[in-house]
This record gives C-alpha cells, structure tokens and sequence, in this order.
C-alpha cells in the first residue's frame, strides 16, 4: 500500500474520551491513544498533549486531518452537546496549521466504515445473508444511541444523518410495559435511547428493581454489565437480557424501515464489551419476532463490529474523498468558479486567477499586496478579479475561499442508473435539485442582485426572452410582474423577439434567460436581442449558467452554477434555478414598490443623448455570490447605490 506524501491526524471526540491516531496510508494507523477530555481545556490543547506525548516535541509535519465529533456538524461552529468543547473549523485549521480539517459526525464516519471491514472486524450474530450493493442499518449504544443507514450510490455510498434514537420505545411484554411506565413517569415521553444507552441500562434496572418492590441500588452501567457478565447479580442479568431484547426490537424496526437487506450493524460502546455473552441473548429472537415479517428478517444478517479504529475507517474514507473532490475541481465551490470562469477573464485577472489556484492557502492568508505582487498585477486588478467573482471586495472572497476550503462533508449530485426503481429515481431528481437550490443560496450576490432590482424599479416596461426548453421560464414571469403595474411580456420566437426589440426605449428592461447563453439556434437572436435593446438605450439583465458570451452582453449577468450537463441532459435543475431568481427578483421588485418607489422614468442611457460613448460597453458577468436567503434580506438591497456598467 502507497504511503502518504504526509501523515494524516485522525480524531474520534466523544463526550468522555478524544481518541488519536496518525494515519500513514489509506487505512493503516499508528500512535493511536485515547485521552480524558476532562483533563483538557479544549480540542487544542488535547491534540497538542496527544502530538507532545506520541513525538516527543518532534511530530512530524501533517497537513491533512478529519476529527469525527459526537455532535450534529452544521457549517462552520462545532459545539458539543455533551460536554463544553467548541471552536470554529477554519480558525482550528489554521491554528493547527493543516491545509484542510474535515469535520463529521462520528456516527456518519462510522456508517461509512461499513463497506471497509474486514470479514475478521465484524462478528455475525444469527443466520442471514447480506445483498451486495444493498441498504445497510446501523446502530450504535454508548452514551447516547445513534441510528444511521448507509445507501449504495454509483460512485460509492452516502450515509444517512438520522435522530433515529428518540423514536418512540415499543414494549413487548409485561417486564417491558413495566419500564415503560416506570419511565414516562420521569419522562413523560420513552425513546429507545432512554433504554439503548448507557444511562439507559442503570434506567432499567433502577425500573426492573422498582417493578419487583425492591429498594433503589445505584449501579453505574459499567457496574451492571460486570455484575451480569460474572453471573453475580440476578437483577443485573435481567437488565442486560432486556436492553439486548429491546435492541433487537429497534434493530428489526430499522430493517424495516431502511429495507436494510445488506444487513444491520451494531456499534458504539456497551454491546462490543458483551462478546459473545450477546450472542447467546434474546437479541437475535427478537430481531426476528416480526409476525408476518418474520421471514423476511430471517434473512437479513446482523453484525456486531469489533474493529476498533471503525470510526478512524470511516474519517479517513470522507477525509480522502474529500481531498479527491478538491483536486477534481469539485472540493471548493469557489476554486471551480475560478477555473470555469478563467477563459472570460481579462489577461491580468487571468494571472490573479492562475495564482489563487496553485496557491489558495497563501491567497486565504496574504495581503493585497503580496497576492498582486506574487501574480505581477496591481492591487486594483486583485479588486477587479474578486467582484468579476461576484464577490463584494477581497475580504468576501477570502471568506468564501476559506469556507470552500475548509468544508464539511460537501451537498452532491447523485447519478441516475437504469437499475433504480420509481421512488429512487424520485429521491434522487428532488436531492439533486435541493442540493442545487442550497448552493445557489450560497451563490447569491447582494451588489448584483441590487443592481438587478435597481434596474427592474426604474423600468417602464419589461420584456422576458428565451428560446427552447428555458421558454417556460419567460412564458411565467410576466404573470408576476404585470401584478405589480408594470407593463411585461414574453417573447420565444426569434423573429418576433427582435422586432420587439426594436421597439425598446431608453427606460426599458430586457431580460433574457438561457441555460447555456453559447450554443443552440436560438442563441444567436438573443445576443441580437441585446444589442438591439443596447441600441434602443435599454438596459439588458441576463439570466443565465455560468461565464457565456450571452452573459458578457448583459448591463447586470446573474448567473447561477446548475451542474448540469447541458450537451446531454434537458435542463430540469437550472430552469427550476432560473425560476426561483425571477421569483427573488419579483418579491425584491414588490417590496421596492411597497415602500414607495414607484416605476419612474430613468435617465436617457449612454448614446441617446450624446453620453460618453464608453458608457456603451458591456460589462463583464458578474457571478452570483452569497447573500440572499430570505424575503427579508431583500430589504437591504434597497440601501446600495446603483453602479453604472
């Protein structure tokens, strides 16, 4: 197996334990040890402790790390739940000094060890054979119960983020109505995790104890498992057997639901300790008690995992694909903003882009000055390269570089086969389009979108164009206009649109919206469109994917990112996209008019009357960037200034 170039640091945080290793090739760990966090002030200060203790003050240099963390992972803050560790992932990456930190749920890092046991790392429990290329459950008691599923896609696998654990706990019989009861008494409401956990085993037998009349007698989870393992203690026995009976209730309940025919793993802390004491339990009895499912579950094998770094596995299997999405051009949006939007850039920008990839982490961390030093440009074409970005200046491109950069597990696009059935291919088109919507809001431009909105609220008239699959867009939006009182219509046939054109005056608005903005038959016209509006002195708004010589026409270019490939595939996601613009620009026209800026006649464009004749020229698109999420942020367009092109 190849070595890294670099060794890698890996992490596993719980609420008690932060577990280290060094990973020197794909799957091979060194060094690992395991540390209180109790003794230690926060994340940093245990990882320094860990690298002095293994190094001796000599580590060596690692630039690539992936901390699996017990705690939902959403954006860039991390606050534990159980326990008061918390820091930003980007200021911890560069404290540390690492090139990248990839931040997960451990739980999710364990999901996607799944695939990568061994035969030796997993130990079966009952009959049953697992699918290839099936649904696979997983389960894990520790301090909490986590639930998760790992489901097969073309290119690998994506595991599922789930609050599996509270789903409500179902008593089998007597003993178990009992816990219940016990239990919603201090609850009111009874999840498997109540049960499924360590403070769910001192739980049960705190009820089990209760149920027969007995005294109180506090045990620590651990204690309870010895005392029950040994044979010592009949109530602890008894515990033990129902918390390993009302697993395989919550095992078979996410069988079924998941239709985790490749099979359901169990992991985290107490079951593992078990051994083969599990094996011998109910846990297998009551996976399969299904009534008329009971076949169908006989079927389906379940394992517990005896690997020790399975978590490590999993963190080190989203850490490299990670670093394999970013030297694809696929693991920073804004690094593949740059490189598709590199061919429209002016020759200097071209060197400040050409920069910026070879050396994205010294242009996160360097001045002005030095970026245009190191590129051979002045400081105002480093300003000119961020905003042909969509970016508001070098201190927003920073941060989304830096956001790029340092990204959690990235949203993707997942790929149609023939083998999927009916509801596949309907989870799929939706994710596909949820996750295009969710980088588009990450996308949008706030100086962009107020020029757009400043141009729309001055117009007398607004005409929509577009040709082909995108008509449907333009058909749509002066419904939502002519509401507002201002006059609109749409043109989608190419004769027609440049006769409409001609007819344009100098406080008119054409927008014009296309998927591709450089082929097709209809392209021609609407870049004939333009230059007649342009010479009508009308203002062109263009609607578009990505840098195009339609958009380069265009007085203000919003161009949203789809993913699509449009030589192959008919644009279902981008004219979704391009639909959702034309709404944010009609709630953004809306709420302009409502406060009292009526449409109002603009100044004469440029060569109407005798302006500067420069004034003509397009400006460059300018790409959307982030900032709009909701209604209310549109309001704080109106506060900017228009900027003349």
């Amino acid at each position: 197996m190849t070595a890294f170039e670099l060794p890698r640091l890996l992490a596993d945080i719980g609420g008690t334990f932060a577990r280290f290793t060094i990973e020197t090739s794909q799957g091979v760990f060194t060094r690992t040890a395991s540390l209180r966090c109790a003794d230690h002030a926060d994340f940093h200060a245990a990882v320094s402790a860990y690298l002095a203790a293994e190094f001796k003050g000599a580590a060596p240099k690692i630039e690539h790390a992936a901390i699996a963390i017990a705690n939902p992972v959403e954006g860039d803050d991390v606050r534990m739940t159980n326990y008061h560790w918390q820091f930003s992932i980007e200021q911890m990456r560069v404290r540390m000094g690492l090139e990248s930190l990839v931040v997960v749920n451990d739980f999710t890092a364990l999901a996607m060890s799944l695939p990568r046991l061994a035969t030796s790392q997993r130990r079966q429990v009952g009959g049953g054979l697992a699918h290839e290329r099936s649904v696979v459950g997983l389960l894990g008691a520790g301090t909490g119960l986590g639930v998760s599923g790992l489901i097969p896609v073309a290119d690998g696998h994506v595991a599922l983020g789930t609050e599996g654990g509270h789903a409500s706990f179902s008593p089998r019989d007597e003993r178990e109505r009992a816990i219940q009861r016990f239990g919603e008494r201090r609850y009111g409401h009874l999840s498997f995790e109540r049960l499924l956990s360590g403070p769910g085993l001192e739980l049960i037998h705190e009820a089990l104890r209760d149920n027969a009349g007995l005294p109180p007698e506090p045990l620590t989870a651990p204690e309870i498992t010895r005392r029950a393992l040994n044979g010592t203690c009949a109530h602890c026995t008894a515990t033990v057997q129902t918390f390993c009976a009302v697993l395989g209730t919550a095992a078979s309940n996410l069988a079924l639901t998941l239709g985790a025919l490749g099979g359901v793993y169990i992991g985290g802390g107490i079951v593992p300790r078990l051994g083969t004491w599990f094996d011998q339990s109910s846990f297998r009895q009551r996976f399969e008690d299904k009534g008329r499912f009971s076949s169908y579950l006989q079927r389906i094998p379940t394992y517990v995992i005896t690997a020790q770094t399975a978590t490590f596995m999993g963190a080190s299997a989203i850490l490299a694909s990670q670093l394999r999405s970013a030297s694809d051009d696929h693991g920073s949006s804004l690094l593949g903003r740059i490189q598709r939007a590199r061919d429209g850039l002016s020759p200097a920008e071209k060197r400040v882009a050409d920069h910026v990839l070879a050396h994205p982490r010294a242009a996160l961390g360097n001045p002005i000055a030095d970026i245009a030093r190191a590129a051979q440009v002045s400081q105002p074409t480093v300003i000119r390269f961020c905003r042909s970005l969509g970016c508001e200046g070098l201190s927003d491109f920073k941060l989304r570089l830096a956001s790029g950069l340092s990204a959690t597990v990235p949203l993707t696009h997942t790929q149609v086969t023939g083998q999927d059935s009916a509801l596949d291919l309907g989870v799929k088109v939706l994710g596909n389009t949820a996750s295009a919507i969710l980088q588009v809001r990450e996308q949008l431009s706030r100086d962009t979108l107020s020029r757009a909105l400043e141009l729309l609220s001055t117009a007398q008239r607004v005409d929509f164009h577009a040709v082909g699959h995108d008509s449907v867009v333009a058909q749509d939006a002066p419904y939502k206009f002519l509401r507002f009182g201002v006059p609109s219509a749409s043109y989608t046939d190419p004769r027609l649109q440049v006769l409409a054109a001609q007819v344009m005056r100098a406080h008119d608005v054409v927008v014009i919206i296309s998927s591709s903005g450089t082929d097709g038959d209809g392209i021609e016209a609407l870049q004939a469109v333009a230059d007649s509006a342009h010479a009508r002195g009308a203002a062109v708004l263009v609607i578009t994917t990505g840098q195009n010589a339609l958009a380069r026409k265009a007085d203000v270019a919003l161009v949203v990112e789809s993913g699509e490939d449009l030589s192959t595939h008919v644009p279902m996601v981008s004219r979704i996209l391009h639909l959702l613009v034309v709404d944010i620009l009609a709630v953004g026209l809306a709420m302009r008019l409502g406060a009292g800026r009526l449409p109002q006649a603009a100044p004469e464009r440029a060569g109407s009357d005798g302006e500067d004749p420069a004034a003509l020229r397009p400006a460059q698109a300018v790409p959307a960037g982030p900032g709009i999420s909701a209604a209310g942020d549109l309001a704080r367009l109106t506060s900017h200034s228009r900027q003349e092109h």
